[in-house]
């Protein structure tokens, strides 16, 4: 770990695979203590495993984010583990796209739980732990979705304009106390693409994929953020790869 670095206590949820896994790979690297939140527990253990051989610091713990009770014990264990919480990371998502007129429904109310409700919770849960503790740093994965919309994603656009307006809110009811950062990825090595059922949207999105980042950079992204000095708040990072339009 680098000196200018103080280790904190950082939270992440969706940890099992993806940007997720990155990030818990990248703080760890850095001489923070992790505990990694998903569903897919033998992911999570794997990994929590991993970092641990490698002299870091890491637990696991089955996490469903659409779950307020799940979520505030998740961010509760943290505390218990290691004695605060400095870091939330809500980075759990998902992208079943498709265009509005197949009426997907099932699929929109699950893109709003886990990519809306889902960072809600994170914040009911992290904030009176944060305010009590005299300050905490919340960052939000968002998507370059949140700000612009593209024909089969305007729902899950919806939600990441909606993290992006979330986060906006709470920095400005936050200042001096709780730091925020959205961080919005362009195209990136994730299994978001994995969960689109419709089969248009599906080839769509591997084209889009051709130059896709390596989750590590966003990884990067928000171990930079986190590393920042407590008068520092870095408020929005977008993250697209250079051969990319969009």
């Amino acid at each position: 770990m680098s000196s200018t670095h103080t280790a904190k206590v950082i939270a992440v949820t969706g940890a099992s695979s993806g940007i997720g896994e990155a990030t818990a790979r990248r703080l760890a690297a850095d001489g923070h203590c992790t505990l990694l939140g998903a569903r897919r527990t033998e992911r999570l253990d794997a990994l929590a495993g991993e970092i641990a051989a490698l002299g870091g610091t890491a637990a696991a713990r089955r996490l469903d984010v659409t779950d307020a009770a799940d979520v505030h014990a998740f961010v509760q264990a943290a505390r218990d583990l290691y004695g605060r919480v400095d870091v939330l990371v809500n980075n759990a998502g998902i992208m079943p796209l498709s265009p509005l007129e197949q009426l997907r429904t099932q699929e929109w109310d699950r893109m709003i739980d886990v990519n809306l409700r889902g960072v809600l919770n994170g914040i009911a849960a992290a904030l009176p732990v944060m305010r009590a503790q005299g300050g905490g740093h919340i960052v939000n994965v968002a998507s370059v979705g949140a700000y612009e919309v593209v024909p089969t994603a305007a729902v899950y656009c919806a939600t990441k304009f909606a993290v992006r307006a979330i986060s906006e809110g709470l920095r400005k009811e936050s200042a001096g106390d709780i730091r925020v950062t959205i961080v919005s990825p362009g195209v990136t090595v994730s299994e978001l693409a994995d969960g689109i059922a419709d089969p248009t949207a599906r080839e769509a999105m591997r084209s889009y994929r051709s130059v896709a980042l390596p989750a590590g950079a966003i990884a990067d992204a928000i171990a930079y953020a986190v590393s920042q000095p407590p008068e520092v708040d870095v408020n929005e990072v977008v993250v697209r790869p250079s051969a990319s339009a969009r």
